[in-house]
């Protein structure tokens, strides 16, 4: 579970002192910088605890180094040319481009040249909640094997992931003030980012998970679900209450529900969000309100959904 406090800053400064020290502050504090010219440096960023996403534009070339990058930092180069040397390899990027800076706790140095590029920081255990509730979870540590996206199909995916949290999400008041709205956008980039680069984090699942895919699990599973569906509970939150695995209660739910954990939940969120919609004062409420309480952050895809599910738009529902 995830509690979190949207924070957004702004940084603009032609010191090169006072760019070092934000930096360092912001993610090393070994990093180091330099450049042969006087720059001008802008960075905007919005923290919500389990990700962070910044827009960075800078005015002259710069040498970089890092020792040990907090989470794993994932860059869109919009316009700006990158070479990059990690690992006894570089690497050069240009605009569009998407990639890791390097594996988490190893260092990497990088020469940038003028231009802006996004840059997105995901904690890594977030990372660990999302690639456990897949049936196919290898225990232990994730580890990435390459640096660069699988194709540019999967990368194009990761900047529309990255889009949409920015534009839906965090470009949202009433939804960036829910933790279950922070929450679920911070899994579905750790989600995409497992998907676009290559890793360690599936293989078959074990005889036990089989086993424990039952219909007790399931059920304490939903119990625990009913319970505490107005907090921002994870797939390993879920798996804990039920007395099994990640990848066990992943199987229960599609072999019993033919759904996710995640899914199902968003279905008893939805249905909480009905009935607050049935009880609302008009006047007083709005189904953006309502929605985003309930975890769903964009106006459309819950209208499209409860639509389906209920037959009426829901304000015809808040208006009834």
């Amino acid at each position: 579970m995830t509690s979190s406090t949207v924070q957004t800053r702004h940084f603009d400064s032609w010191d090169p002192a006072a760019i070092h020290g934000f930096l360092s502050t912001a993610y090393d504090p070994k990093l180091r910088i330099r450049s042969k010219a006087r720059y001008r440096f802008t960075h905007h960023s919005v923290d919500t605890g389990p990700f962070t996403m910044a827009t960075v534009h800078h005015t002259g070339q710069l040498d970089m180094g890092a020792n040990n990058l907090e989470g794993l930092v994932i860059t869109h180069t919009r316009t700006a040319r990158i070479d990059r040397a990690c690992g006894g390899s570089t690497n050069r990027f240009g605009p569009g481009d998407v990639y890791l800076v390097t594996k988490p706790g190893e260092p990497c140095s990088a020469r940038w040249q003028p231009g802006e590029v996004e840059i997105c920081v995901l904690d890594l255990s977030v990372l660990e909640q999302v690639a456990t509730t897949a049936p196919t979870r290898r225990p232990g540590p994730i580890r990435f094997t390459d640096l660069g996206a699988v194709d540019a199909a999967l990368a194009r995916q990761w900047r529309n992931t990255t889009s949409y949290v920015n534009g839906v999400v965090l470009n949202n008041p009433t939804a960036s003030a829910q933790p279950l709205v922070i929450g679920n956008a911070a899994r579905m980039l750790a989600a995409a980012a497992l998907v676009a680069f290559p890793n360690t984090a599936f293989t078959e699942p074990t005889a036990a998970d089989r086993n424990d895919a039952s219909t007790a699990t399931l059920r304490r599973a939903i119990n625990f679900m009913e319970e505490h569906a107005d907090r921002d509970i994870s797939a390993s939150d879920i798996a804990g209450a039920a007395g099994v695995s990640l990848r066990a209660v992943q199987l229960a739910f599609r072999r019993h529900r033919g759904t996710t954990p995640m899914a199902y939940l968003r279905r008893i969120r939805l249905a909480r969000a009905h009935h607050d919609l049935v009880l609302a004062d008009p006047r007083q409420e709005t189904v953006s309100a309502i929605a985003s309480r309930w975890g769903f952050a964009s106006h459309s895809r819950f209208t499209a959904r409860y639509h389906a599910s209920y037959g009426v738009p829901p304000r015809e529902t808040l208006n009834a």
